[in-house]
C-alpha cells in the first residue's frame, strides 16, 4: 500500500483534476452513445490517454452476433519492472428516455439495433466509469513514483448486450499488452452513497444466457382449431412450465433466474398463427446450473409440443443468441483491494456487499480464471436522498431506470481515488 505520506499527495491531484472530470462526465452523460456506436466517447478517451503518454490502439472489437464496428480502445504505460493491472471502463449507453431533470439530461436519439429510433441515456452509470478511468489515468500518470509496472486501460464498448469484452479479447486485445496479472473494475449504484464503495470475494455478478424459443404450430382460421396447432396455447403452457425449473429442479442453495421477457405472435384475433417467439433469460453463478436449465428449457419445450400433437418437423427451436460468464471476484484479490479501498475512503465507507443476480461481462476479461480479476460497487447517491430513502423505506432508483442520477462530484473523488489506491497496491513501487 502507499504510504499515508504519498495518498495524500495522490488524493490532492485527485482534487486537482476533479473539476474537470466534473465537466468531462456530464458532457457524457448529455452525449450518450448507444452499443456498437461508441465512435465519439472512445474519441475522447483516447485523445485524452494519447496525452498523457500511453500508448494507445483504437477501433479494437469484432462481434459474433452484430455488424458493428469495434470502438474499442485499449491503453498501455509501462513504468519500470513490477506486475500488469488492467483497469476496464464500459462506455455504451442505453435506449431509454430520461427523465432526471438535470441541466444536463440527455436528449440524444439514435438508432437502434432493430431499426428504430430511440432516446438515448446513460441509464447504467458508464458515463461515471468512463470519467473515473481517464482520472486515474491522469493521476497515475503523474505520479510514477508510487508504482511500478504496466497499467492497460480499456474503454470496453458493447456492454450492454453486445458481449463487448469479448468482441474485444476475439479482436486481439491481449494481444497489444502483455497479460494482465490482476483485472479492475468498479459499477456505480444508487444503493450505496457517494464516497463509499462496496466490495465481495467469490460471487459477485451472475452469468447471463440469452435464449430464444420459437414455438411452430400449424396455422389455421379462429373458427377452426381443430384443423390446427396453436402455438399460441402452447407458449402460454411453456412460460409456466418453465416456472418450475428454479422452483423444482434447482437446489434452493444455488441462485437462479430464469425470466421470459418477451413474448411476440400472431396478428389477428381470429387467425391462428405458425410460431410464436420467447426470448429468455438464464442467470446463475455456476456453469453446470446455467446448463441444467438450458437442458430443462428444451425439454419442456419439446414436451408440450409432443403432448400438444404438432409434428416431429415443426418441433420448437431453441437457440442461445448470447452468453457471458459470471463475475467471479478472486477472493485473495477481492480482500487486497478491500484494504486499498478502505485506506482511499475510509473503514467506515466500505462495506462488504452480497452477490447479485444482475450480469455484467466484465469476468469476460478473466479468460475463464487464468486473470484474477474483480469488480466493486462505487456509491453513486445523493447522501441526503439515500438517508430519506432509507427512513422512508424506499429505495433510489437502480440502473437502467430513467431516474437515474448519480452525484457527480463525491461520485467521481471517491472512484479514482479507490482506482489509485487499488492500482497503486497492486503496482508496488520497488
Amino acid at each position: 500500500m502507499p504510504t499515508q505520506l504519498q495518498l495524500d499527495s495522490l488524493n490532492g491531484l485527485v482534487e486537482a483534476e476533479l473539476p474537470s472530470l466534473v465537466e468531462i462526465y456530464e458532457h457524457l452523460h448529455a452525449h450518450p452513445e448507444l452499443s456498437g456506436q461508441e465512435r465519439e466517447t472512445a474519441s475522447l478517451l483516447s485523445g485524452e490517454l494519447k496525452a498523457l503518454g500511453f500508448k494507445v490502439t483504437e477501433g479494437i472489437g469484432r462481434y459474433s452476433r452484430f455488424d458493428w464496428p469495434g470502438y474499442g480502445v485499449l491503453a498501455v504505460l509501462e513504468n519500470g519492472t513490477g506486475p500488469t493491472l488492467l483497469m476496464r471502463a464500459d462506455m455504451d449507453a442505453l435506449p431509454v428516455e430520461e427523465n432526471t431533470g438535470l441541466p444536463y439530461a440527455s436528449k440524444a436519439r439514435a438508432v437502434y439495433r432493430d431499426g428504430s429510433e430511440v432516446p438515448v441515456m446513460h441509464a447504467c452509470g458508464h458515463d461515471v466509469h468512463v470519467a473515473c478511468l481517464l482520472g486515474a489515468a491522469r493521476v497515475l500518470a503523474r505520479a510514477r513514483e508510487c508504482w511500478s509496472g504496466t497499467l492497460v486501460l480499456v474503454g470496453q464498448p458493447g456492454e450492454e448486450g453486445g458481449d463487448g469484452a469479448q468482441a474485444m479479447i476475439d479482436d486481439g486485445a491481449y494481444r497489444l499488452c502483455p497479460r494482465p496479472d490482476y483485472a479492475l473494475a468498479l459499477h456505480s449504484t444508487l444503493f450505496l452513497k457517494a464516497g463509499t464503495a462496496g466490495y465481495a470475494p467469490g460471487n459477485f455478478l451472475a452469468s447471463f444466457t440469452e435464449v430464444e424459443v420459437v414455438v411452430r404450430g400449424v396455422g389455421a382460421h379462429g373458427s377452426a382449431p381443430e384443423h390446427g396447432k396453436d402455438p399460441v396455447v402452447m407458449a402460454a403452457q411453456v412460460v409456466l412450465a418453465l416456472q418450475t425449473i428454479v422452483s423444482r429442479e434447482i437446489t434452493p442453495h444455488e441462485p437462479a433466474v430464469v425470466t421470459v421477457g418477451s413474448i411476440h405472435g400472431g396478428a389477428a384475433c381470429n387467425v391462428i398463427p405458425e410460431e410464436v417467439v420467447l426470448q429468455l433469460s438464464i442467470r446463475s453463478f455456476d456453469d453446470r446450473v446455467r446448463d441444467r436449465i438450458l437442458d430443462s428449457v428444451r425439454r419442456i419445450c419439446a414436451g408440450v409440443a409432443l403432448a400438444a400433437g404438432v409434428p416431429e418437423e415443426r418441433s420448437p427451436v431453441v437457440s442461445v443468441p448470447a452468453c457471458h460468464p459470471a463475475t467471479y471476484n478472486d477472493p485473495v484479490l477481492a480482500e487486497r483491494v478491500a484494504v486499498a479501498l478502505r485506506a482511499a475512503l475510509g473503514a467506515d465507507n466500505v462495506v462488504r456487499s452480497a452477490a447479485k443476480m444482475v450480469s455484467e461481462d466484465f469476468g469476460s476479461w478473466g479468460l475463464g480464471g487464468a486473470i484474477p480479476v474483480c469488480m466493486f460497487w462505487l456509491g453513486a447517491a445523493d447522501p441526503e436522498l439515500f438517508e430519506k430513502g432509507q427512513r422512508q423505506g424506499v429505495s433510489l432508483p437502480s440502473q437502467h431506470s430513467p431516474l437515474y442520477a448519480p452525484l457527480p462530484e463525491p461520485t467521481l473523488r471517491a472512484g479514482v481515488k479507490a482506482f489509485v489506491a487499488a492500482a497503486c497496491d497492486l503496482l508496488p513501487a520497488g
